[in-house]
């Protein structure tokens, strides 16, 4: 059985909530390190990449609320416009539900391609906001963020994806 098979007929378990949550407060904290200078500019949204991950794959536990909860914790942490990131997250879940069975058809290296609009359009909202409220472009760097959480995807989805993987029992063919 080749190996490609074999993961087709592999079994992942059903995804508790706790794992989630952990995965979720696991992704605020990495949003809250204490980032600075070229780092601060290519930190990928790792609240919005996990958001995408469960949505995605388990777009039953995942929706609107979540997103919109975890996008006022973000905002409430950032000190930024409260329901900046709440607003982005919440497009953020709109793109990922509608693209979803599209982006599952891919392997993670090739699902870098259709998460990097969806950071893209998530960035340009809170983006559109920062100006709205009176803030000034500070340039395409800007964007650097949604290309490095596009390159943290296979990692990341790969990472997440074995939290869910069943063992195979030692006498099972």
């Amino acid at each position: 059985m080749s190996t490609q098979a074999a993961k087709a007929q592999e079994i992942l378990l059903p995804v508790k909530t706790s794992v989630i949550v952990l995965s979720l407060a696991l992704g605020l904290f990495l949003n809250l390190l204490p980032w600075s200078g070229f780092g601060l500019l290519i930190r990928p949204d790792f609240v919005a990449l996990i958001l995408l991950y469960w949505c995605i794959n388990w777009p039953r536990k995942i929706g609107f609320g979540v997103a919109w909860g975890m996008g006022l914790l973000v905002d409430v942490a950032d000190a930024t416009t409260l329901g900046e990131h709440a607003f982005a997250y919440c497009v953020l879940i709109y793109l990922a539900i509608i693209l979803r069975r599209h982006v599952r058809m891919f392997n993670a290296r090739e699902q870098v391609w259709h998460i990097l609009p969806i950071l893209l359009v998530s960035q340009i909202a809170i983006l559109l906001i920062k100006v709205y409220n009176g803030a000034e472009f500070i340039g395409w760097g800007y964007f650097l963020s949604s290309v490095t959480g596009s390159l943290l995807w296979p990692p990341l989805s790969g990472l997440l994806a074995i939290l869910l993987r069943l063992k195979p029992e030692p006498d099972q063919i």
